[in-house]
């Protein structure tokens, strides 16, 4: 891999720190790449160094996200939903500000959706429809019920300010998982 040099990591972090900082703000169309600019204390030729427009700025950060959980899924193989949900909850937990922003902007619903995709993709493998609880139900039917109602939960769960600490929701989320799956 090679190695970043740490001023371009820093004016790409200030970047993506300024465009969420901005979107908590005001509506996403109402920023401009000055705005980011004047925020992130760069120029405006170091912000089209690295991205294309804003909307390439918003699509790589929500994509470094997505990755960055498709990761931890991917290191987490507990036994128990519980246990698996819970790194998960700590993540969203210690990125509050980015993942309220993108939940709450109407400026970034392809957020939601990613999100919802990219949960399809992690639980559809999880998904048994062949036997037990679940032999009456479509397996696609199934899916969506469990995606949409864990896309809802960390919806709501972030949009309340996070009432409840990752631990409690890991359980909590845990087990609805193992009633349904």
């Amino acid at each position: 891999m090679p190695k970043i040099d740490r001023r371009i990591a820093k004016s790409q972090e200030a970047i993506k720190k300024a465009l969420i900082d901005l979107m908590s703000e005001k509506s996403f169309d109402d920023i401009t790449i000055q705005d980011i600019s004047d925020r992130a204390n760069v120029s405006r030729g170091t912000i089209y160094l690295h991205y294309v427009d804003k909307f390439d700025l918003l699509d790589k950060l929500i994509e470094e996200h997505i990755n960055e959980m498709g990761e931890i899924c991917e290191a987490t193989s507990a036994e128990e939903y519980k246990d698996a949900n819970l790194p998960w909850f700590e993540y969203l937990e210690s990125h509050f500000l980015f993942f309220s922003t993108m939940l709450k902007s109407k400026g970034a619903p392809s957020f939601r959706s990613q999100f919802h995709e990219f949960l399809i993709e992690e639980f559809k493998d999880e998904v048994d429809t062949s036997q037990g609880k679940n032999d009456e139900l479509n397996e696609d039917v199934l899916l969506q019920f469990i995606v949409t109602s864990y896309v809802g939960i960390v919806e709501w769960w972030i949009t309340n300010g996070m009432p409840y600490p990752p631990q409690v929701m890991a359980e909590q989320v845990g087990i609805l998982l193992e009633r349904n799956l």
